[in-house]
Formats: C-alpha cells, sequence, structure tokens
C-alpha cells in the first residue's frame, strides 16, 4: 500500500514536471512570436504617426530639390550630345535644309532640345521622388496597385514618343513636305521645326496616359467599365478634338492619327478596367 502511495506520488510529480516543461516549452515558443507582434505593431504605429504640416512641407521641398537636380544633371547630360540628339530628330525631314535665320538661333534650340531631352532622361528619378512622398500616405492595397500603375504609366509614355516618332512626325512632313513641293522650295527655320517637332513628341507620350487615368479612376471608384463603354460616342469626339488640340500642325492626316490612337487607348483601357474587375 505503501508503494503504491510512493508510485502515486511520483506520477504526481512527474506530471507536475511534465506540465511544467510543457509550460515552458510553450512560453519558449510564444514568446519570440509575440515579441514579433509587438515589434510589428510598433512598426505600424510609427508608419502611422502623422506628421506635421511643417515636416510634409519639408518633405515636400526636399523631393523637388532632389527632382530639380535630377533634371539639371540629365540636361547638363543631353546638352554633352546634343548634336547627335538634333541629328536624330532631323532624320523625320527626309533631307530638308535647315535655315538659321537669327544670330544665335541654333544655340538656343540646342538648349530646348537638352532641356526637353534632359527632363526625358530625368522623368525616372522625378517619378521616384513623386511615389515616395505620396507612398506614406497610401493604404496597403493602394501601395500594392502603385508598382504596376507606374510601370504601365512610363511605358506608355515611352511607346506615345516612338508612336510620335515613327508615324505621326513622318505623316505630318510627308503632308506639308509633298503639298506645294514642286513651286516652293523647302528651306525651314531650324526653330520652327523643333518647337513642331518637340511639342509633338511630349503631346503625344501625354495622350498615351489615358489608359492610367482610366484605371485610377475606376480603382477609386468614379467609373466603371459599363459608364466608360456607354459614353463610346462621346470620347470618338473628344478624341478628334484631341487629336486636333494636341497637334501642332493642321494636317488632317496627323489629327486622324493621333485621333484614332486616343480611342484605341481608351477602349484598350476599358479592357483593363474591365480585367480589374470594375
Amino acid at each position: 500500500m505503501l508503494e503504491t502511495v510512493n508510485e502515486v506520488e511520483q506520477s504526481k510529480d512527474l506530471s507536475a514536471q511534465a506540465i511544467e516543461d510543457i509550460g515552458k516549452s510553450a512560453i519558449a515558443i510564444v514568446d519570440p512570436l509575440v515579441d514579433t507582434l509587438i515589434v510589428e505593431d510598433e512598426i505600424e504605429a510609427i508608419d502611422d504617426v502623422e506628421m506635421s504640416l511643417f515636416d510634409h512641407l519639408e518633405e515636400f521641398r526636399s523631393r523637388i530639390l532632389y527632382a530639380l537636380v535630377a533634371v539639371i544633371v540629365g540636361v547638363i547630360g543631353c546638352f554633352a550630345f546634343v548634336n547627335k540628339i538634333v541629328a536624330l530628330l532631323e532624320i523625320p525631314a527626309q533631307g530638308v535644309k535647315f535655315l538659321q535665320l537669327a544670330p544665335g538661333e541654333y544655340f538656343f534650340v540646342s538648349i530646348k532640345v537638352a532641356g526637353y531631352s534632359g527632363l526625358l532622361v530625368a522623368s525616372p528619378a522625378i517619378l521616384y521622388q513623386i511615389v515616395s512622398f505620396i507612398l506614406p500616405g497610401l493604404t496597403r492595397k493602394e501601395k500594392r496597385a502603385i508598382a504596376p500603375i507606374v510601370f504601365g504609366s512610363s511605358i506608355l509614355f515611352a511607346l506615345g514618343i516612338v508612336f510620335a516618332y515613327e508615324l505621326l512626325i513622318p505623316a505630318a512632313l510627308n503632308f506639308f513636305i509633298s503639298y506645294g513641293g514642286d513651286v516652293v522650295e523647302q528651306f525651314w527655320s531650324i526653330d520652327r521645326y523643333f518647337e513642331f517637332v518637340l511639342l509633338l513628341l511630349f503631346s503625344t507620350g501625354l495622350a498615351f496616359q489615358i489608359p492610367v487615368i482610366q484605371a485610377l479612376l475606376a480603382m477609386t471608384g468614379i467609373v466603371n467599365s459599363a459608364k466608360m463603354l456607354a459614353g463610346w460616342r462621346y470620347v470618338v469626339l473628344g478624341a478628334v478634338i484631341l487629336g486636333a488640340v494636341l497637334t501642332p500642325s493642321t494636317d488632317p492626316m496627323t489629327q486622324s492619327l493621333l485621333a484614332g490612337a486616343v480611342a484605341i487607348l481608351y477602349f484598350g483601357g476599358i479592357f483593363i478596367v474591365k480585367a480589374m474587375g470594375k
């Protein structure tokens, strides 16, 4: 009987020891998880801390300063190769002779070309500063969506420039060269030519941002794909007007090409919004 009591007591001691060991093991497992959750909560709390108006203005000033530095570096770098850039942009003119109608005209044209080219080269840095400024104020869902939007916007802008260089500019120049070509000798002002080319390049690049704008409007819940498709008649009319406004020339070929591209981009944007489930 005594042995039985001793065995029971030993069993209780072993059980108590086992329970204690299990408890220690559980604590050893749970403590790191708790510490991790606490750290994550602290990180989120730090992220959620609202900055004062002065801090926002200071950060905004810093972002603008960094963007300006990137633009200046881009302009200086492009100015070093401005003659090659000018030669590249003269290719669509098909051998038309250019004149310098005033002293220093080509110098100011070089500055203008370097400025536009430097802005284009520095656009990734500018975009990075914009995203870095607005990113802390976005939700996690919006942060996940910002990367494809920025990437898509960059690709579309580049496609717009290529479209203008390969199709719009040659079409417009062919129209002007062929119209009265047997009556008027083709000598063009270098300054007027580059005003035409640079404006058309950048306006087309901006016009190619239509699908990005549609995606943003759909994400904010302002419109959906059904509403976009319902207003297709107004879009076609708007594309014609936009083609007439954005193209610096008055020839119908250039306006028609740009208007057609805008309409295709709009309907492509509807497809993207539909794929997003909006």
